[in-house]
Protein backbone atom coordinates (compact mmCIF):
# COMPACT_ATOMS: atom_id res chain seq x y z
CA UNK A 1 0.00 0.00 0.00
CA UNK A 2 1.45 3.01 -1.31
CA UNK A 3 2.08 5.58 1.98
CA UNK A 4 2.08 9.68 1.45
CA UNK A 5 5.21 10.09 4.14
CA UNK A 6 8.24 7.64 5.36
CA UNK A 7 10.72 8.38 7.85
CA UNK A 8 13.83 6.03 7.66
CA UNK A 9 16.75 6.03 9.55
CA UNK A 10 19.99 6.70 7.04
CA UNK A 11 23.63 6.14 8.15
CA UNK A 12 25.89 8.53 7.80
CA UNK A 13 29.24 7.28 7.44
CA UNK A 14 32.18 9.62 7.59
CA UNK A 15 35.31 9.42 6.14
CA UNK A 16 38.72 11.57 4.92
CA UNK A 17 37.02 11.56 0.97
CA UNK A 18 33.23 12.56 2.05
CA UNK A 19 29.97 11.62 3.57
CA UNK A 20 28.51 7.28 2.46
CA UNK A 21 24.83 7.31 2.98
CA UNK A 22 23.07 4.24 3.50
CA UNK A 23 19.59 3.14 4.97
CA UNK A 24 19.92 -0.12 6.68
CA UNK A 25 16.65 -1.43 5.72
CA UNK A 26 16.55 -0.56 2.40
CA UNK A 27 19.51 -2.66 0.16
CA UNK A 28 20.61 -0.82 -2.42
CA UNK A 29 19.75 2.70 -1.84
CA UNK A 30 23.18 4.87 -0.84
CA UNK A 31 24.03 8.14 -1.93
CA UNK A 32 27.59 10.36 -1.32
CA UNK A 33 28.18 13.99 -0.03
CA UNK A 34 30.88 16.14 1.13
CA UNK A 35 29.01 18.22 3.50
CA UNK A 36 26.04 17.30 6.06
CA UNK A 37 23.77 19.96 4.05
CA UNK A 38 24.71 17.81 1.02
CA UNK A 39 24.24 14.57 2.94
CA UNK A 40 20.90 15.17 4.05
CA UNK A 41 19.83 16.77 0.61
CA UNK A 42 21.41 13.55 -1.51
CA UNK A 43 19.90 11.14 1.22
CA UNK A 44 16.45 12.57 0.76
CA UNK A 45 16.49 12.04 -3.06
CA UNK A 46 18.20 8.83 -2.72
CA UNK A 47 15.14 7.46 -0.08
CA UNK A 48 12.36 9.34 -2.21
CA UNK A 49 13.58 7.27 -5.61
CA UNK A 50 14.47 3.76 -4.71
CA UNK A 51 10.92 4.26 -2.53
CA UNK A 52 9.10 5.43 -5.81
CA UNK A 53 10.57 2.71 -7.70
CA UNK A 54 9.62 -0.30 -5.12
CA UNK A 55 5.84 1.42 -5.43
CA UNK A 56 6.38 1.47 -9.05
CA UNK A 57 7.81 -2.80 -8.87
CA UNK A 58 5.14 -3.49 -6.64
CA UNK A 59 7.46 -4.44 -3.35
CA UNK A 60 7.06 -4.40 0.34
CA UNK A 61 7.74 -1.83 1.91
CA UNK A 62 9.65 -2.90 5.13
CA UNK A 63 8.92 -1.22 8.45
CA UNK A 64 11.64 1.24 9.58
CA UNK A 65 14.34 -0.17 11.90
CA UNK A 66 14.06 2.14 15.14
CA UNK A 67 17.08 4.24 15.88
CA UNK A 68 18.09 2.50 18.68
CA UNK A 69 18.44 -1.38 17.16
CA UNK A 70 21.31 0.41 14.55
CA UNK A 71 24.80 -0.66 15.56
CA UNK A 72 27.08 2.07 14.35
CA UNK A 73 30.85 2.41 14.67
CA UNK A 74 32.44 5.61 15.63
CA UNK A 75 32.60 7.63 12.23
CA UNK A 76 29.01 6.97 11.80
CA UNK A 77 25.78 8.80 12.39
CA UNK A 78 22.45 7.97 11.85
CA UNK A 79 20.07 10.77 10.80
CA UNK A 80 16.34 10.01 9.99
CA UNK A 81 15.15 11.08 6.44
CA UNK A 82 11.78 12.28 5.62
CA UNK A 83 9.97 11.90 2.21
CA UNK A 84 6.89 13.38 0.84
CA UNK A 85 6.03 10.68 -1.68
CA UNK A 86 2.65 13.23 -3.49
CA UNK A 87 6.08 14.99 -4.45
CA UNK A 88 8.09 12.63 -5.66
CA UNK A 89 6.09 11.12 -7.48
CA UNK A 90 5.17 13.91 -9.28
CA UNK A 91 8.82 14.98 -10.14
CA UNK A 92 9.30 11.64 -11.66
CA UNK A 93 6.33 11.31 -13.48
CA UNK A 94 6.85 15.03 -14.83
CA UNK A 95 10.55 14.14 -15.89
CA UNK A 96 11.17 14.80 -19.64
CA UNK A 97 11.97 12.13 -21.15
CA UNK A 98 13.73 12.99 -24.54
CA UNK A 99 12.89 10.90 -27.67
CA UNK A 100 14.12 10.80 -31.33
CA UNK A 101 11.79 10.74 -34.30
CA UNK A 102 11.82 11.34 -37.61
CA UNK A 103 10.40 13.96 -39.72
CA UNK A 104 10.63 14.78 -43.26
CA UNK A 105 13.29 17.63 -44.16
CA UNK A 106 10.24 19.53 -45.84
CA UNK A 107 7.51 19.45 -42.77
CA UNK A 108 10.98 20.09 -40.43
CA UNK A 109 12.10 23.34 -42.31
CA UNK A 110 8.40 24.54 -42.38
CA UNK A 111 8.17 24.10 -39.05
CA UNK A 112 11.50 25.76 -37.67
CA UNK A 113 10.34 28.78 -40.70
CA UNK A 114 7.24 29.01 -38.35
CA UNK A 115 8.94 28.83 -34.86
CA UNK A 116 7.24 25.48 -34.18
CA UNK A 117 8.12 24.22 -30.72
CA UNK A 118 8.29 20.11 -31.38
CA UNK A 119 7.98 19.28 -27.79
CA UNK A 120 4.43 21.19 -27.12
CA UNK A 121 3.09 19.54 -30.63
CA UNK A 122 4.09 16.20 -29.86
CA UNK A 123 2.82 16.31 -26.13
CA UNK A 124 -0.48 17.95 -27.66
CA UNK A 125 -0.71 15.43 -30.19
CA UNK A 126 0.11 12.26 -28.38
CA UNK A 127 -2.68 13.68 -25.36
CA UNK A 128 -5.37 14.09 -28.41
CA UNK A 129 -4.53 10.87 -29.99
CA UNK A 130 -4.85 9.00 -26.03
CA UNK A 131 -8.33 11.38 -25.28
CA UNK A 132 -6.78 12.81 -22.28
CA UNK A 133 -7.95 16.34 -21.34
CA UNK A 134 -5.48 16.73 -18.46
CA UNK A 135 -2.28 16.12 -17.24
CA UNK A 136 -2.15 12.43 -15.60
Amino acid sequence: MKKDRYIYPAVFDYADDGISIFFPDLPGCFSCADTDEEAIYMAKEALGLHLYGMEEDGDDVPVPTTINKINLESHQVVVLVEVLMPIVREAVENFSVKKTLSIPQWLNKLAIDNNINFSQVLQSALKEHLGIRERH
